[in-house]
């Protein structure tokens, strides 16, 4: 998912929700000035605007409610703009007519003053035409920019054996579009499709992944086994590229896969997650909102913790950070309260190369000797580094809590799986590497699932599990159960 597509498809909440809320204001002016019914002078009726207020309020959150649920805010550039701009009309109307009940039954109960009948229709006729007119603008805006190259087309690779003839209509299709772009197309034989480009191997393939050439996969047919498309299928997952392919009526519809079209072409899509779309900003709203309130609740532990680090080793800094990989291989720093002497510490936040770091050949050394945990993942015995006040904190985990600041500034989640170090990630298989394709966490299922009894294939296996099957409910679970973790050391 593109962010101009996110940004685009968020813009039509608050939209909607002003257009609605100043139909009701822009309805009654009309009505004072005509009743639009020809050669009929109905007495005019108006409506003071406090009580005007209440109803559009009401009636503009009715109807982003119903559209919400209707998947009207569906994140999906490709979707059919005539069947929205059809659903546009027909849940504007159910809500007319679902408001028009509400006023008159609950008339005097919620409502003070009665609203002319008028206003009504006349505010539905309204938001219908703007909301419409809203939609048709922000659709031609968005193919305007991809057009100019403001915003890049979707980059397509076909995965075929058939000739060009047999797929001609196919390819034209998806160039009338005005969003999607074909680059590359991959078989064991070169079948010269049009001009794009040819791969020959499913490594070319993984190179043009590496360095974001494609977007999508389109299958269509191809002579590659079953072990070479479960690994290319596998790298699109890892490389978060969507993988779709032409249905048929022997297809077997799985809980993971959806029907979307390419253009005007039906395609059944894998889903890498079920996490897209509104639950991701959704989930990164509840992130922003629990960082914060996390901070304002652990607050005098945070400073208790800050004196006690201070006043054993004043010289040094309280913050401890340490470079991480998280989501497509992107670095960042992560937040920890320092619980090591800082001769120990491991610097390659702060500007010193690997080979000249003496604290991380130390650590090397402590990890070949005493390391008790399998490789990439170590943890070590009788740690000779650790500060008085290291066993109090590693205990609870308060040595995590600046981590929030992490979440407030987007580069970690609540819950998600492990943040990882570059030496650990270059010991990675394939498969594994799937773990970069979301942000890392502050708690995840590893963490309430055995801890550091796992080892690190099977937390690799908890943290894909959770990829592939995430919901609202399962979060909330890890939350709770990091409490009970934590404080009774499960």
């Amino acid at each position: 998912m593109k962010k101009n597509e996110i940004i685009f498809w968020s813009l039509k909440v608050p939209l909607d929700f002003v257009i609605v809320f100043s139909s009701f204001f822009i309805a009654r002016e009309i009505r004072l000035i005509t009743d639009l019914i020809p050669n009929i002078n109905l007495p005019i009726q108006t409506i003071d605007t406090n009580s005007l207020f209440i109803y559009a309020i009401i009636w503009a959150s009715l109807q982003v409610i119903l559209f919400s649920m209707h998947s009207m805010y569906f994140i999906k550039i490709s979707n059919s703009k005539i069947k929205e701009l059809l659903e546009i009309i027909r849940y504007s109307f159910y809500s007319f007519i679902f408001f028009w009940v509400i006023v008159y039954l609950w008339q005097w109960f919620i409502f003070n003053k009665e609203i002319p009948r008028l206003i009504i229709a006349f505010s539905f006729l309204l938001w219908s035409i703007w909301i419409i007119i809203e939609r048709v603008f922000l659709n031609n805006l968005q193919f305007f920019l991809i057009n100019k190259w403001f915003i890049a087309k979707k980059k397509i690779l076909i995965i075929n054996n058939k000739s060009y003839i047999e797929i001609k209509n196919i390819i034209k299709n998806i160039k009338k579009s005005k969003i999607y772009k074909l680059v590359w197309y991959i078989n064991k034989s070169d079948n010269k499709i049009d001009e794009i480009q040819y791969l020959w191997t499913i490594n070319e393939i993984q190179k043009v992944f590496e360095n974001k050439q494609a977007d999508e996969i389109l299958y269509i047919d191809s002579d590659f086994s079953k072990k070479e498309l479960l690994k290319l299928w596998e790298l699109s997952r890892i490389f978060w590229v969507r993988y779709r392919y032409i249905t048929n009526s022997f297809d077997i519809t799985k809980s993971n896969t959806i029907l979307t079209l390419i253009n005007t072409i039906p395609v059944i899509e894998i889903k890498n997650t079920p996490l897209d779309n509104w639950w991701k900003v959704w989930k990164r709203i509840f992130d922003i909102f629990a960082g914060i309130v996390w901070i304002i609740i652990f607050s005098p532990i945070l400073l208790a913790t800050a004196i006690l680090i201070k006043l054993e080793d004043p010289k040094w800094p309280i913050l401890y950070k340490n470079k991480r990989i998280w989501q497509n291989w992107k670095k960042f720093n992560l937040y920890k309260f320092r619980y090591m002497k800082w001769k120990y510490c491991v610097k390659d936040s702060y500007w010193i190369n690997e080979k000249d770091d003496e604290a991380l050949k130390f650590e090397q050394e402590l990890i070949k000797k005493s390391n008790s945990r399998n490789w990439p993942l170590y943890k070590i015995k009788n740690d000779p580094r650790k500060t008085k006040i290291w066993t109090f904190i590693e205990k609870y985990s308060i040595d995590e809590l600046p981590q929030f600041i992490n979440i407030i500034i987007w580069n970690m989640s609540l819950v998600w799986p492990r943040p990882h170090q570059q030496r650990e990630i270059e010991k990675y298989t394939l498969k594994q590497k799937r773990l970069l394709t979301i942000k890392p966490w502050i708690t995840w299922m590893a963490q309430v699932n055995w801890r550091e009894n796992n080892d690190f294939e099977e937390e690799a296996k908890l943290d894909i599990f959770y990829i592939e099957n995430w919901n609202v409910l399962l979060d909330l679970k890890i939350i709770i159960k990091t409490f009970w973790v934590v404080l009774g050391r499960k």
